[in-house]
């Protein structure tokens, strides 16, 4: 008997509404779509539970087919593509907030998780190095175990912009460019998609001259604490030291809209916990989350223009 009470967490009307005319109407087979809403609802079920696959709610239809669309659309981009596109409307009615925060947090990896199978590996490449295979999955080894990071950059309402991922023992300084490079919201008309936000929120792990030299190139304010070490160099030196770097301090006090971000993000257990075997799909999740906390905001639509 199918289950046919309607589960938390789902799409909403108005969410579905603004995504279903972005979907992909054929699936370039010949073969019809099961419906979209009801494969992504379980998608998001899977997400929010961090259940297995195979556990799904009959209400959701075959798991297969959930995750086999999951899996496509992690591989064409679909799901990078949602997300973008709601960014894309949401920036041009203004709503995206310019100011953004840079930080990551820490994920513990599932066992099975682990010991992702190769494919395409070179002949000579047989005996991979398992560290480098870890890697490329994002996968560190610490004290606590594998682990993978998850770098974010947000807006000032904090909503994601930027995902990227890496193993869990990367520090964060080393990722701060790739962070800001996938910043990259088209426009809806002529023109370049907007990469250079109004200034940049990080805390003492991203204070490096490397990055503020950077930032301040792309025209970008730096609101960056200087490291206690840093400052007692510079003051060592003297003179010589130079100026001590520019520091909003009351700009520093939305830092946290970055924390608070993953702590919504973490709301989704699947997110939380690294459970997919590839590095590719555990972010596809994250897009996903990320989509669901943009639909969740509500935006106005454009006013009409006037001339």
């Amino acid at each position: 008997m199918i289950d046919l009470v309607v589960g938390r967490g789902e799409l909403t009307d108005v969410a579905w509404q603004r995504i279903a005319p972005l979907l992909p109407g054929v699936d370039g087979r010949g073969r019809p779509w099961r419906d979209h809403r009801q494969v992504i609802n379980g998608v998001l079920w899977r997400l929010r539970t961090g259940a297995p696959w195979r556990d799904l709610p009959e209400r959701y239809g075959p798991w297969q087919t959930v995750y086999e669309r999951f899996a496509r659309w992690e591989a064409d981009g679909t799901w990078a593509r949602l997300l973008q596109e709601v960014q894309v409307h949401d920036d041009s009615v203004g709503a995206v907030e310019w100011t953004v925060s840079v930080d990551s947090t820490v994920s513990r990896t599932h066992q099975h998780a682990a010991g992702a199978r190769k494919k395409g590996a070179a002949a000579q490449d047989e005996l991979e190095d398992p560290a480098r295979a870890a890697a490329r999955q994002a996968l560190g080894r610490s004290r606590g175990g594998l682990t993978t990071k998850v770098h974010l950059a947000c807006d000032d309402r904090g909503l994601p912009l930027a995902v990227v991922v890496t193993p869990g023992n990367v520090n964060d300084s080393t990722v701060f460019h790739a962070v800001m490079d996938e910043v990259r919201v088209p426009r809806t008309g002529a023109g370049r998609p907007r990469r250079r936000p109004d200034a940049v929120i990080a805390d003492k792990a991203y204070s490096s001259r490397a990055i503020r030299q950077a930032l301040r190139r792309r025209g970008v304010r730096a609101v960056i604490p200087e490291r206690a070490h840093q400052q007692a160099n510079r003051l060592r030196r003297g003179p010589a030291g130079g100026r001590p770097p520019a520091f909003d301090r009351d700009l520093y006090k939305a830092r946290n809209v970055v924390e608070r971000c993953f702590n919504r993000l973490k709301q989704f257990r699947a997110t939380a916990t690294r459970l997919d075997k590839l590095a590719t799909r555990y972010k596809a999740g994250i897009h996903l989350a990320t989509l669901i906390l943009w639909l969740r905001e509500p935006v106005q639509d454009p006013l009409p223009d006037k001339t």
